[in-house]
């Protein structure tokens, strides 16, 4: 009996070299968030590959205008002091470390 071979989609596929653009450690396969540089309600089509954490703390600090009229790139986010501060945090914890993300008071 022969066995029809399926492959995953793209986006399963993990890379072994696959770094989140932030914080530069390793995405494991249960915290790979797929981020939109210009969020998708603002017409972007293109995503990078975030820890989750990550992701949700670019959007827990900034509204979808500001993702895309100034943070649209990784670059861009990393020269926002509050990232900066994040990032330096984060990239002490190991790669698979996840914790409740809590929204900015400017945003609320």
């Amino acid at each position: 009996m022969h066995r029809k071979l399926i492959e995953p989609p793209a986006w399963q596929i993990l890379q072994s070299d696959e770094r989140c653009p932030l914080c530069e450690r390793l995405i494991p396969p249960a915290q790979r968030d797929a981020h939109h540089l210009v969020p998708k309600m603002k017409g972007g089509r293109q995503t990078v590959a975030m820890h989750r954490i990550c992701h949700r703390q670019v959007h827990a600090l900034f509204s979808e205008t500001e993702l895309a009229r100034q943070f649209s790139t990784a670059e861009a986010l990393l020269c926002h002091p509050e990232i900066q501060k994040f990032v330096g945090w984060v990239r002490t914890k190991p790669d698979d470390f996840f914790e409740r993300t809590r929204r900015a008071g400017r945003r609320r």
